[in-house]
């Protein structure tokens, strides 16, 4: 991180000094500086003459006298407190009176190390996220000592070097680290407690939330050390259950399995700060997990009429399954097909598919008014409201006129599985198939068994996953399943943030879009999903897991109660043009 910062200042035309008692840490930094300067002349973003005026400017000493007369001085030592103190204290003895200290901490008290000093107000967080010269976020963390002008000083240099101040309050974790690591610590446990394996954790977060990481590689990066450092300080200032670092995270800490920089974590490495994951003894062989042989599938039943029925339908029958699409009435099942057709037609205009291709795939579709047309399906998917009484009432329908042996999947997000398997006379077919939307472009599926599947239904359901070119994950029959897990309480917790006055909607978006890498910031996705339907899902978890840190945050049951349920009403967490 320090020399990331070194390059970030120093390429902006300041004049800089890197101090290490390390030396090959200051030799790493200067060659850092020389690559990355002889890449942006390759690349023609720099000229000969600027990388050798931006060498010159980085110059390394080993002892912090050589800060004395500098303007500002950036820690990014050990994040422990006793180091940090000690670095602070003497250097408030040996820099000029004006100067200004700034901690690169995420985790321990900006103002406790403010008050070590003879010059707290001349002391704040400055918190860049890694690769510094890469990342665009920069938390800028006042304390109740912090003078404005302090503040607006160290702001406009950020701005100065390209970068996003967000200006925050001075807690563990501000906003980016502190929404980020609850959700790598539920990672983590959920881990330990088996539910899913280490592989299908991360593959439901990169493909259902399009995340660049997967949380247990994240941790593996950050250092699982550091991250147990950082939750400690969050649990110690909220005592907030979801922060209290899940025993699996000490335990790989005290083994010194430390994530990459030690050659193993939660994935075993090539080496010691190797990107490279080798197999160990959890990499999954070359046999499934799921060892039974599938039923043969050649006809799917969709039975529903919404976007996501129509969404399902269009992925089977693009993949050459014949598609029985069932809805109460006809004319709503036909609707439907036209809704898939225009889709197919999207596909189409953009170069994805070939005219040939779409009418083959429209022409593999049959919509039905009865359920009786599901009698020959080998698989049967349902699609309709996320009421649990209708999806009981359809399910027992299935059993009456599905033949023996047909798989039976319901595409629900929040219910219990077996709730709606044991409504049949065959709950050992019954599964759970969790399409993301929309169904055609999203890659995940979440493969829900419960404790009464056949594990043949499982290894039907993986096999079907593979042939329509989407990528299963496998867990268990429990609230939220992996993603909508691990994802909500995320957003639950963002919403606490706004109703506690840390931080702004826009300023928590922005922090988590260019400091986590996310597509979109948590209220702009609270207002797409809708609030009522986010909601609901915290409330299914909250009565799952009985943990007082999952109980909706009041604001978002305010809102709801108001009806601003987001994009669909014109108004959520922001407001929104009527069409």
């Amino acid at each position: 991180m320090g020399t990331g910062i070194a390059e970030v200042l120093t390429r902006a035309g300041h004049e800089v000094i890197g101090i290490d008692i390390d030396p090959g840490a200051a030799r790493r930094a200067v060659t850092a500086l020389e690559r990355s300067t002889a890449r942006a002349v390759e690349r023609g973003r720099s000229t000969e003459a600027e990388r050798g005026d931006a060498l010159a400017r980085f110059r390394t000493f080993p002892d912090l006298r050589a800060a004395a007369e500098a303007d500002l001085v950036i820690e990014v030592v050990d994040e422990r407190y006793d180091i940090k103190r000690e670095v602070f204290t003497e250097l408030d003895r040996l820099v000029k009176p004006e100067a200004i200290l700034a901690t690169g901490t995420n985790a321990l008290s900006v103002t406790r190390l403010a008050a070590e000093t003879a010059r707290p107000d001349r002391v704040l967080g400055l918190h860049f996220f890694a690769p510094a010269p890469a990342m665009k976020l920069v938390e800028v963390v006042s304390t109740v000592l912090t003078s404005p002008e302090t503040t607006a000083t160290v702001t406009e240099l950020v701005l100065s070097l390209g970068k996003e101040p967000v200006p925050v309050g001075d807690r563990p974790g501000f906003i980016a680290d502190g929404l980020l690591f609850g959700y790598l610590n539920q990672a983590a446990a959920m881990y330990e407690a088996r539910y899913a394996t280490r592989e299908d954790i991360d593959a439901a977060m990169r493909l259902g939330c399009g995340l660049p990481m997967g949380p247990l590689a994240l941790l593996d990066l950050i250092g699982i050390d550091t991250a147990t450092t950082v939750l400690e300080a969050m649990y110690e200032a909220s005592h907030d259950r979801l922060h209290a670092p899940a025993p699996v995270l000490k335990q790989l800490t005290s083994a010194g399995l430390l994530g990459r920089k030690s050659g193993r974590g939660f994935y075993s490495y090539e080496a010691p700060a190797s990107p490279v994951v080798v197999p160990d003894a959890e990499t999954p062989g070359a046999a499934s997990a799921v060892r039974a042989t599938g039923r043969p599938v050649r006809t799917v039943g969709v039975a529903g009429s919404g976007t996501m029925a129509a969404g399902i339908a269009e992925v089977f029958a693009k993949a050459g399954f014949e598609v029985v699409l069932t809805a109460r009435t006809l004319e709503k099942a036909e609707a439907a097909v036209v809704r898939l057709s225009r889709s197919l037609d999207r596909s189409v205009a953009k170069g994805r598919l070939t005219r040939e291709q779409r009418d083959a795939a429209v022409a593999k579709v049959t919509p039905s008014g009865s359920y009786d047309a599901l009698a020959d399906a080998d698989l049967v998917v349902e699609a309709v409201a996320e009421d649990l009484a209708v999806k009981q009432q359809l399910f027992q329908t299935f059993d009456k006129v599905c033949k023996p042996g047909a798989v039976l999947a319901t595409t629900t997000s929040s219910l219990p599985v077996v709730a709606v398997a044991r409504a049949t006379g065959r709950p050992q077919d019954v599964i759970g198939m969790h399409f993301f939307n929309p169904a055609p472009a999203m890659k995940l599926v979440e493969v829900v068994h419960t404790v009464l599947t056949a594990d043949e239904v499982r290894a039907t359901v993986h096999e079907v996953c593979g042939a329509v070119r989407k990528h299963a994950v496998d867990c268990g029959d429990r609230a939220g399943f992996i993603v909508n897990a691990l994802l909500f309480p995320y957003l639950n917790n963002a919403v606490k943030m706004v109703q506690d006055h840390y931080a702004s909607v826009d300023d928590i978006d922005a922090a988590m879009k260019l400091g986590g890498g996310y597509p979109m910031g948590p209220f702009e996705l609270l207002d797409v999903v809708g609030l009522d339907v986010s909601l609901a899902i915290e409330q299914v978890l909250h009565e799952e897991f009985r943990d007082p840190g999952l109980a909706p945050a009041p604001l978002l049951e305010h809102l709801v109660s108001a009806g601003c349920l987001g994009r669909k009403t014109g108004r959520g967490f922001r407001e929104y043009a009527r069409r």
